[in-house]
Order: structure tokens, then sequence, then C-alpha cells
């Protein structure tokens, strides 16, 4: 009974917001009619005007079609997850604290299933992030944000070369993984989260190797920093 009253009112509640969200579009819509009331008098051809010129305002203020809504799309998904993992390190003791890898692994899971509402639709979505400037800055700008967000929540606050070399392969798990679930047709995208698993694994086990040799570390080091280096310059973040 009580999680049937807790069900009513959460659809209660998502109702109301949806009037508040509504009416707050309507108000928005009266408001900025008003100086067309003057050529048009009080008439649907009055909110008609201020329509087609909110469309123009819309056309001004994002140049870049598409893009720009995929973009605010990804760094909104991205400043949600950080907010998680935030409140997740805040009330989290250290007995329940994940591992690191569990805890990167399940910070992509999460990033990765914001998608899913638009996945029929985002192979066109990473197409527009892939075109020249200003799109490629901006779309790098967003997988580097995000990668470092899970990183330093996992604990890593390094300040040394390894930085590099733990980002750039989140970077490359989280891509790979984002790849592979676009063609992922299992239930739930289990394959997708298995596969996540793996590379996740695979990685862990690839750093302990190469901890073990001097020539490896300076390599992984080397290519990383190389790699990062690239992404500022490409961003003009040069230093």
């Amino acid at each position: 009974e009580n999680r049937l009253t807790d069900s009513r009112n959460e659809k209660g509640n998502a109702r109301d917001e949806n009037h508040q969200y509504e009416d707050n579009i309507k108000q928005k819509i009266l408001q900025a009619s008003l100086p067309f009331v003057i050529q048009y008098g009080w008439s649907k051809n009055t909110i008609s005007a201020a329509l087609w010129d909110i469309l123009e305002l819309s056309m001004v203020c994002f140049p870049q079609g598409g893009a720009d809504l995929v973009n605010h799309f990804y760094a909104t998904c991205n400043q949600e997850l950080a907010t998680q993992l935030k409140l997740a390190a805040e009330s989290t003791d250290k007995t329940s604290t994940k591992e690191p890898q569990v805890f990167v692994r399940d910070a992509v899971e999460t990033r990765l299933r914001m998608i899913t509402p638009y996945l029929a639709q985002w192979p066109q979505a990473l197409a527009l992030m892939t075109l020249p400037l200003p799109n490629v800055p901006t779309a790098l700008a967003n997988l580097l944000t995000l990668v470092d967000d899970i990183c330093y929540y996992a604990g890593d606050r390094s300040v040394d070369l390894n930085w590099y070399s733990r980002r750039v392969a989140l970077a490359a798990i989280y891509k790979m993984t984002e790849l592979y679930m676009l063609q992922d047709s299992s239930e739930g995208h289990v394959a997708t989260w298995e596969f996540l698993t793996r590379r996740v694994d695979e990685a862990a086990q690839l750093h302990s190797v190469l901890l073990q040799s001097e020539t490896g570390v300076a390599f992984a080091q080397e290519l990383a920093s190389a790699t990062f280096t690239t992404a500022r310059n490409i961003l003009g973040l040069q230093r």
C-alpha cells in the first residue's frame, strides 16, 4: 500500500512539474508577444510574430544547429554525472568505498546509460562531433572533462605523468564501449556492460604489467603525455 501511495505521489509530482514547465513557456511566449501588439493588435497574429522572432533568434544563437544541441546534451550529462559522483564520494564511508577499478567501471556505465533514450539517433550525434572546427574542440573538451571527473572522484589526485596515462586509457575505454553499445541488441545492453567490464579489467592488468617495467612505464607516459599535448593544442590550451 505504501509503495502504491509513493508511486501515485511521484506521478502527481511529475504532472505538476510538467504543468509548471508548460506554464513557464506560455508566459515567456506571451511576454515576447507584447512588443508586436502595436503592429498586429491583440490577436493570434501577434503571438505568431513573436514565435517567428524567437525562431530567427535561435538561428543566430545556435549557428552550429544540431551540433550545439549535441554539445549541450553532452555537457549536461557530464555535469549530472559529476554531481552524482561527488554526492557518492561525500556520503560513502571508508568501509564501503568501492575499489577504483569498480568505481570507474560503474561511472562509465552510468554515463553511457544517459544516452540510451537517444541511442537510435546517437550515430548522427557522433558524426556531428567529428566535423571540423568548431565542433571537434568542443567534443574533445567534453570528453576530457568526463574522464577527468571520473578519475578525480575515483581517488586519482596524482600530479605525475601517470595522470595522463590513466585519462587516455579511460577515454579510449569510454569511446570503445560507446561504439559497441550502438550495435548491441542484447536486452538491457547486457553485452555492452560485459564488454565494458572486460576493457576496464584489461586496462588495470596492463597498468600493473607496465609498472613492472621502467621502459614500459616511460613509453606509456610519453605516449599519454603526447596525446594530451595534442588535445590541448587542438583546444587552443597551449601553455
